[in-house]
């Protein structure tokens, strides 16, 4: 029997674990975290760091793998990447993963190839920082975020110098490597774009794109609290964006990869790849995506993985209104009830909340303090926007006094 190790086992990341199993692969997992899901649908588990690459790469020796994947992790993706390059596996180049999952290096890499982005620099000095935001070397507002966290943990904004330095330290807190990058704010058109996609050989073969929806009222206002499926641009815009996309991944020599972008287009449509992430997105995006077009890019990572041959033929166009909402609350506490009308409750297809009564909570500022995810569908765009935009009409999460 084949071989697969993956990297990370939260709730979120067992459906690639059983995916794996049902093409008939032997699922070996490693994980930090002693007590993870994951552990108990994988056939073999490792207590290890998935950003350790070389204890990740001893394991992947010892167990003699065809292949590793990162599904929906950021961190863990340049390990993937350097495993699968030590030991001639399945995956795109360590170098160009690396680049895509670092947002100073991207940045540079962005600009030195002609690509739309903003101003920015990277930092391992808050001092520094700091120095630069005050002296005018950028135009407020900034946007300050770790280079190498997922989920918009750390990001701010700081729209007049006296913000910098909380701001800074704010960022600095979630980068495993000490490291932040400023950045200038870049003006969107619409709502900013989410969605996955997917390259074979290097050929962006599929994409479908969204729309961001946020929340002003909470803490970190820069975190999304739903992807709503279709995007609200017309065709020749989505094909613009595809263009661009598809620039880079040549520019890096891609491979077969399965991608979570983050992207903006401002008022002359010039678009900003904010993010090109070379892994599916959390908050269950690819299962939306198979709700709404039938194409499963869950397997398309295990098969890329493995080497396999993805088939497109079957690759459906995308129909009806689909969107992820997290669940979340804007203050700390113990958890009451998540409290849902009966106009929000027929719209919910799948509910992954993995918060109870009785649970502490933690105010939104990333994906790692939501209350779980819920899966829905809507009747039509507009209905589906306004629910979007409008939470608080139909989810109210109760915490105890």
């Amino acid at each position: 029997m084949r071989k697969i190790l993956l990297l990370g086992g939260s709730a979120q990341q067992i459906i690639a674990i059983k995916t794996a199993k049902r093409l008939g692969y032997y699922t070996i997992l490693c994980d930090f975290l002693p007590d993870n899901p994951g552990q108990y649908a994988a056939d073999k588990f490792y207590l290890v760091s998935t950003t350790d690459k070389d204890a990740v790469l001893k394991v992947a020796t010892e167990e003699k793998v065809d292949g590793v994947l990162a599904y929906a992790s950021d961190p863990a993706a340049p390990t993937a990447a350097y495993v699968a390059e030590k030991l001639g596996l399945p995956g795109s180049p360590y170098e160009s993963v690396e680049i895509l999952c670092n947002k100073d290096k991207f940045r540079s890499f962005l600009s030195q190839n002609g690509f739309c982005t903003p101003k920015a620099r990277g930092y391992t000095s808050i001092a520094d920082a700091l120095v630069d935001i005050q002296s005018g070397f950028f135009k407020l507002p900034v946007i300050v975020k770790p280079v190498d966290s997922s989920g918009s943990k750390g990001v701010g904004r700081v729209d007049c110098t006296e913000e910098a330095s909380a701001k800074l330290n704010y960022a600095m807190s979630f980068s495993r490597g000490h490291r932040i990058i400023v950045e200038e704010y870049v003006e969107k058109l619409g709502y900013q774009i989410a969605g996955d996609g997917l390259s074979i050989d290097g050929k962006l073969v599929f994409r479908y794109f969204a729309n961001d929806h946020f929340n002003s009222k909470c803490v970190n206002p820069f975190v999304p609290i739903s992807a709503s499926f279709p995007y609200e641009q017309p065709k020749k815009v989505q094909e613009k964006i595809h263009n661009e996309i598809q620039r880079l991944l040549t520019a890096l020599n891609m491979k077969t990869s399965t991608y979570n972008f983050d992207m903006r287009i401002d008022k002359d449509y010039n678009v900003y790849l904010m993010e090109v992430a070379p892994r599916d997105g959390g908050n269950y995006i690819p299962d939306v995506i198979k709700y709404a077009t039938g194409v499963d890019l869950v397997e398309c990572s295990v098969k890329a993985a493995m080497g396999e041959r993805i088939e497109t033929s079957s690759f459906g166009e995308p129909e009806g209104f689909y969107s992820y909402f997290a669940v979340h609350s804007l203050k700390d506490g113990i958890l009451d009830k998540v409290e849902f009308t009966e106009e929000g409750q027929k719209h919910i297809l799948e509910n992954h909340l993995v918060k109870h009564s009785g649970d502490e909570i933690k105010s939104f500022t990333g994906a790692n303090t939501t209350l779980g995810c819920l899966i829905m569908k809507f009747d039509s765009f507009e209905q589906m926007i306004h629910m979007m935009d409008n939470s608080e009409e139909w989810c109210k999460v109760i915490l105890k006094n």
